[in-house]
């Protein structure tokens, strides 16, 4: 690695089109999972100027069956959809939760994909197959304490802020969408320095001028100074607002997508990703659970005491249950082989082999959690009940034991 460098990421809030798009597509997985926990779902999302559009396959038990909606699914889906928007906080006359015109396009899951992702039936020995072909990452380092790099890190937890001050009420001008960017000084694999902080947060009137604008970014040099260590902004460059007025935002700005930030939803651009989106897909969609369980062993390994820096990659072939390959990189900080820790995943009994089956039993994925990954990214979260299980550290013990065998 170099000694000395600039290394930037950026976040976006959860007002912003990407992710209300997002969040829209994971509460019908959420919904659709807390009816079906063997629901199938791949629900994308449009949202633009009063509009929100969804489409995509599906299949679950109690809603879609058969080619056909149960009575008052589609009413549900659509109640689904305007509360999510409604908690967002969009009340504007470009995007309102109660008056946007609503389009379902849903439809059933093809049967060619069914058949080769789902177990065999009784009798059979065939395990649930991959629901697509692909490769996934997973990653941690030791810059933060939720093994984080850094830069997204702040860069999500300054967003967090300035969305729970506008929930709040304790900062009244701020409107739903904001972008947050944090470039930090590397000493080393060490941040040292913030050389610059960007925030465009969308506001009320009237705050792009005079002492409003300067209350707003008096406001969020604030919550930057509460965020990040003060060692950290002894030099640092700030851009709030750069272009000036942003009053018109969210999808009436900005058309909006599900699976777009997805370097937002990861890390942030210090790992690789893989060819999926996250958001709209239920676990047995490996782009989604494999990339979860790589960021699992990713953090276990760093949090061992295996590796400062560790990078894992998976991938799999569509309808095919065993992994292709497991790589793992611990970018020459490991304290033993890469190999090494390759084969002692591979023997820990409780993760199955990584067939998506076992993926989603270990880590309890077939439950309504996801509407809350889709801002402020899917890792670096507090495990707490059956939400991000993915971050929690109980295999410490067992990538040890599997070492020293």
């Amino acid at each position: 690695m170099r000694s000395d460098y600039l290394f930037t990421s950026e976040s976006v809030s959860e007002g912003h089109p990407d992710k209300v798009s997002d969040q829209i597509s994971d509460s019908i997985v959420d919904l659709f999972l807390s009816k079906d926990p063997e629901a199938r779902i791949a629900c994308e999302t449009l949202t633009t100027t009063q509009l929100v559009v969804l489409a995509g396959e599906i299949r679950c038990k109690g809603v879609f069956e058969n080619g056909e909606w149960a009575p008052g699914a589609q009413a549900e889906i659509e109640a689904t959809v305007r509360r999510t928007v409604k908690e967002i906080g969009y009340e504007q006359d470009g995007f309102h939760w109660e008056k946007f015109e609503f389009i379902n396009r849903l439809h059933g899951q093809s049967a060619h994909i069914a058949q080769g992702v789902d177990a065999g039936g009784e009798g059979s020995n065939k395990d649930e197959g991959a629901g697509d072909q692909g490769i996934m990452f997973g990653y941690a380092t030791d810059e933060t304490p939720d093994l984080m790099p850094a830069t997204l890190y702040y860069s999500h937890k300054i967003l967090e802020r300035m969305a729970a001050d506008r929930h709040s009420g304790a900062a009244p001008f701020l409107q739903p969408d904001a972008k947050s960017q944090v470039t930090l000084r590397y000493e080393g694999s060490l941040p040292v320095a913030a050389t610059a902080i960007v925030v465009s947060t969308q506001h009320a009137k009237g705050y792009d001028e005079g002492e409003k604008e300067a209350q707003l970014h008096a406001y969020v040099k604030r919550v930057v100074a509460e965020i990040l260590p003060p060692v950290l902004l002894r030099q640092t460059e700030y851009h709030i607002n750069p272009t000036g007025s942003f009053e018109i935002g969210g999808p009436d700005g900005d058309a909006g997508l599900t699976g777009r930030k997805i370097i937002v939803d990861t890390y942030g651009g210090a790992a690789p990703h893989g060819g999926g989106a996250f958001s709209g897909k239920d676990p047995t969609k490996v782009d989604r659970s494999a990339a979860y369980i790589t960021r699992y062993l990713a953090k276990n390994i760093v949090a061992a005491g295996l590796a400062t820096r560790c990078t894992i990659q998976l991938a799999y072939a569509i309808g095919v249950s065993k992994p292709l390959s497991l790589y793992v990189d611990t970018h020459e900080t490991g304290t033993v082989g890469d190999d090494k820790i390759e084969a002692a995943i591979m023997a820990i009994g409780k993760l199955g082999g990584l067939t998506p089956r076992a993926i989603r039993t270990h880590l309890g994925l077939n439950k309504p959690i996801y509407r809350q990954t889709a801002a402020y990214g899917h890792f670096g979260r507090k495990p707490v009940g059956d939400a991000f299980p993915w971050e929690r550290t109980d295999l410490v013990d067992d990538l040890k034991a599997a070492l020293s065998a």
